[in-house]
């Protein structure tokens, strides 16, 4: 079943070609596409094109299939090219004529991207909620080894004194700041495209705020073609939301892998998150955080993917737009599981507390000791020469002195309680989204 057949066939291959992986991809756009549905006939019905009881048959069926997408799956069957051609299939066998009249005043264009913006809406909300679970862990982390000294270092070499909990509020405090992008995105995809047809609007006299309000939106793309105009670019931007999370958590899992190798052994992997090798008895490998680096990596190319399809396009709907949703669909989950193996990992692995015990982080405290100088009179310049002079005689010792880092943001004053204020500040109201689908479906 094609929503564009005019009664002649085409060549198989050109059909294969062009339907490509909608019928595997557009699964995951079920229930976007069965709410938009179900907004579309309650307005048709508003404005006299469906009557009250068509309407209230197609109602039925809506609730019907949308409540077994989460009970059975939703399949697009064979012969069927799309999610929207698989809904309207299934209306008509459920409700005869009644399912060919709730296409009216629409165009798969519109169809399409409504389903990518409740998609999105619906996915943004989830990854801010995993987001949110990775922050409050590297928090209490942070709060509970802000006390365990680690070094720090500049271009690979030993530099300055650090802390755990110095570390862990890093990625949190970066973590508040993906927010502001993410939630960004979110009120971009908050906006109805529904009515914008193929790109030019439509001569039914169509009420698309009361589509706009049904669906929870926050406001409509009122220009039919700039409507059209956010296919590419909306996906574009909520890829780099997604990157800016991945750049933060890619990093994090670089500096897991680093502080876990036998050099180094900051941390130390459960055996449970471990892999091993086909030769070395010994080897204890940290795969899930080598693979969570890697799919960062990755994430973080697909904005540049989704420009390439979408440069140089003019206005209007092109069928390149339909390869979007092979980078855009599927990026959700591959940040969803990243997060998810690294809060399960992070939440048992142990830290060593003895570090600095090692004799080859002796300067680490140089820094330390031509601050003391400085405070004591000496010129800052006079000090730098003076503890730098010891260090190349071989006479330079720290004996164990204790560090006073008072200044916000230091290890003696990580003001997590700030870095919350930040993150709780950047999160969004989502409620009225969730609501509004909620009594949709009602």
């Amino acid at each position: 079943m094609k929503l564009w057949d005019k009664g002649y066939d085409i060549d198989r291959f050109t059909e294969s070609f062009t339907v490509g992986r909608d019928r595997e991809l557009d699964v995951m756009l079920a229930k976007p596409d069965l709410l938009g549905n179900m907004a579309h006939l309650l307005m048709l019905n508003s404005i006299g094109l469906i009557d009250d009881t068509d309407t209230q048959s197609l109602r039925a069926a809506l609730r019907e299939i949308y409540a077994s997408v989460d009970r059975d799956g939703f399949v697009i069957e064979e012969g069927i090219e799309d999610v929207h051609s698989q809904v309207e299939f299934m209306l008509t066998r459920r409700c005869g004529d009644a399912g060919k009249r709730i296409h009216t005043g629409r165009s798969r264009n519109d169809q399409v991207l409504l389903d990518l913006k409740l998609f999105s809406r619906s996915a943004l909300i989830e990854l801010l909620g995993h987001v949110e679970e990775l922050f409050r862990l590297l928090i209490d982390k942070a709060r509970e080894n802000k006390d365990v000294l680690l070094p720090g270092y500049t271009h690979l070499q030993v530099a300055m004194p650090s802390s755990f909990g110095l570390w862990f509020s890093a990625y949190a405090e970066s973590l508040a700041e993906d927010l502001l992008l993410l939630g960004a995105t979110y009120h971009q995809v908050n906006t109805n495209p529904l009515g914008s047809g193929a790109g030019y609007g439509s001569s039914i006299p169509l009420d698309r705020t009361m589509t706009t309000r049904l669906l929870g939106f926050e406001d409509l793309a009122y220009n039919s073609i700039h409507a059209q105009m956010q296919r590419g670019k909306t996906e574009r931007n909520v890829l780099f939301a997604i990157a800016a999370i991945a750049s933060t958590l890619g990093r994090l899992a670089a500096d897991v892998c680093l502080y876990s190798c036998a050099n180094f052994q900051f941390v130390h992997l459960p055996d449970a998150y471990t892999t091993g090798s086909s030769i070395m008895p010994h080897k204890k490998n940290p795969d899930v955080f080598e693979l969570i680096r890697a799919k960062c990596n990755r994430l973080q190319s697909l904005p540049n993917q989704m420009a390439m399809i979408c440069t140089n396009l003019t206005s209007g709907y092109f069928r390149d737009m339909q390869l979007t949703k092979e980078i855009f669909l599927p990026a959700f989950a591959e940040i969803t599981d990243c997060i998810f193996m690294a809060c399960l990992v992070l939440k048992e692995m142990e830290l060593n507390r003895n570090i600095l015990a090692d004799d080859k982080y002796r300067y680490l405290f140089t820094v330390e000791d031509v601050n003391d100088m400085v405070a004591a009179g000496i010129p800052f310049r006079d000090a730098y020469r003076q503890v730098g002079e010891r260090v190349q005689q071989g006479t330079y010792t720290h004996d164990g002195r204790t560090l006073r880092h008072t200044h916000e943001g230091s290890i003696g004053n990580l003001c997590l309680d700030k870095i919350e204020e930040k993150f709780n500040r950047n999160k969004w109201d989502y409620t009225p989204a969730i609501e509004a689908e909620r009594k949709l479906m009602e």
